[in-house]
C-alpha cells in the first residue's frame, strides 16, 4: 500500500480503539475482574507500546522513549524482550492514570506518522501491518473485557444502549452436504495474514453434513431444561470437573430471576431472546451440546471447506480441531516469533469472526484460539455430523 494508505489505516485503528473506549467512566478503565481479562487502560497503552518496541525504539533514529518504565508495564508475554508486571497484577495499577497512558498513545501515534512519512522500506512496513492487526485484535479483546467488567458487576450497567449484539438468522435451518475428497488449506495470496495461516496444504475430507445455521439460545435452553449440564455423560471428564468446580450450569451472562431467563448484553440485562444464536459458550459447553443432540462439532478443515456455503459473522464458531501448526510452519525471526507459535499447545481452534471483531481483520483462513473453558468471548456454536 502507499505510505498515505498505510498512514490512514494505522490512524483509523487508533480512533477505533479510543472510540470503544469513549462511553466508559474513567473508573472503568481500571478493573480487571480475573486473570484473562485485562483493564481496559491497559489494552490502550499496550497496542501502542507494540508500535513503540518493535518499530520506534528498534528503527527510527534518535527517538525518545515516552517513559524508560512503560516497557515493563505494558509487554504482554514476550520473554525475549524483558521483564513485565505478572498479568494478574495488572489491574492492581492506579498508576500511570488514563489520562498518562492517552498521552502516550499521541506521543507515539505522532512519532510513527512521522517515521512513515521520511520513507520506509518493505520490511518495515509489514511489521507495521502487523502492528496495526495486533491492535484490532485487542479491539476485540477490549469490547469482551468491558462488557465482562460491566456483565459482573452486580449493577449490570450499560455500556451503550444503541450496541446490537446479534441477529436472528431467518433462514429455514437445514444441513449442507460436503462431498468427500482433497481439499487445499490455507492462506493464499499477498493480502495480511497470521504466520500461523500460511503453508497452504492438502488435506482429505470424509463425506460430512455441516448445519447453515448457528444453535439458538431456544435450542441451548432445551439442553439445560433436558438435564443436559448434569448428564456426565456429555461431557469430557476435564470438563466435567469444570462445571463441578465452577458451578457452571448455563452459558455466561445467563440469569434465572423471577421465573425467567434473562441475558446481559452491552445495552444492559434484557429477558433472552430465544431466536438469537447462543453465545459465550465454552468448547466444553459446545461439545456436551453437540453430543445431546446426537452429532459433532466441525473440524477447522471442514469449516474452511464449507464457509462459502453459509453467513458466517455473528459468533466465533469452536471447531475439533486443536490448535497446532500446519505443514512447514516457520515462526517469524526474534521476538515477533511469540506471537502465535508459543500458544500451539491445549488449545481449540476457533473459525470465523464475531461482532466484535473490527473491520478489515476477518478472513476465511483465520484461525483464532482459546482454551476449552474460555468462553468471555463471542464464541457459538455450529453443528456438524
Amino acid at each position: 500500500m502507499t505510505s498515505k494508505e498505510l498512514q490512514d489505516f494505522f490512524l483509523e485503528t487508533r480512533q477505533q480503539t479510543e472510540l470503544i473506549c469513549k462511553p466508559l467512566e474513567v473508573e472503568d478503565y481500571v478493573v480487571q475482574p480475573i486473570v484473562d481479562v485485562s483493564p481496559p487502560k491497559w489494552h490502550l497503552g499496550h497496542t501502542t507500546w507494540f508500535f513503540e518496541e518493535f518499530l520506534l525504539k528498534k528503527y527510527a533514529k534518535n527517538y525518545n522513549l515516552f517513559h524508560p518504565e512503560f516497557a515493563y508495564v505494558f509487554n504482554s508475554y514476550y520473554e525475549s524482550i524483558g521483564k513485565r508486571v505478572i498479568r494478574t497484577n495488572r489491574g492492581n495499577l492506579s498508576r500511570p492514570t488514563v489520562k498518562d497512558i492517552y498521552d502516550y498513545r499521541a506521543y507515539v501515534t505522532e512519532k510513527l506518522i512521522e517515521f512513515i512519512e521520511k520513507g520506509i522500506d518493505n520490511d518495515i512496513e509489514s511489521v507495521i501491518e502487523i502492528g496495526i492487526h495486533h491492535e484490532k485484535q485487542h479491539q476485540e479483546l477490549l469490547l469482551t473485557d468491558i462488557k465482562y467488567i460491566l456483565g459482573h458487576n452486580p449493577l449490570f450497567p450499560k455500556y451503550d444502549d444503541a450496541f446490537i449484539e446479534s441477529k436472528v438468522e431467518n433462514i429455514e435451518k437445514k444441513w449442507i452436504t460436503i462431498s468427500e475428497g482433497t481439499y487445499t488449506i490455507g492462506h493464499k495470496g499477498d493480502s495480511f495474514c497470521y504466520d500461523n495461516e500460511l503453508g497452504t496444504h492438502k488435506v482429505y475430507i470424509q463425506d460430512f453434513e455441516i448445519q447453515n445455521a448457528l444453535v439458538t439460545n431456544q435450542e441451548f435452553l432445551e439442553f439445560i431444561e433436558n438435564d443436559g449440564y448434569k448428564n456426565p455423560l456429555l461431557w469430557h471428564s476435564e470438563a466435567w470437573d469444570w462445571l463441578k468446580n465452577h458451578h457452571i450450569s448455563s452459558p455466561m451472562y445467563w440469569h434465572f430471576s423471577d421465573g425467567k431467563w434473562l441475558r446481559y448484553g452491552l445495552n444492559g440485562l434484557e429477558e433472552l431472546d430465544l431466536e438469537l444464536p447462543v453465545s459465550h459458550i465454552s468448547y466444553y459447553e459446545a461439545f456436551a451440546f453437540a453430543q445431546w443432540k446426537g452429532c459433532r462439532l466441525p473440524t477447522e478443515f471442514e469449516w474452511e471447506v464449507a464457509q462459502s456455503k453459509f453467513d458466517w459473522g455473528q459468533l466465533w464458531e469452536w471447531t475439533e480441531s486443536a490448535y497446532l501448526p500446519y505443514p512447514n510452519y516457520k515462526k517469524a525471526e526474534g521476538a515477533l516469533g511469540e506471537y502465535n507459535g508459543k500458544f500451539m499447545v491445549n488449545q481449540k481452534v476457533l473459525r470465523g469472526k464475531s461482532i466484535a471483531t473490527p473491520i478489515k481483520h476477518s478472513r476465511t483462513t483465520y484461525r483464532n484460539f482459546f482454551h476449552p473453558q474460555l468462553r468471555w468471548q463471542y464464541n457459538g456454536i455450529r453443528l456438524a455430523k
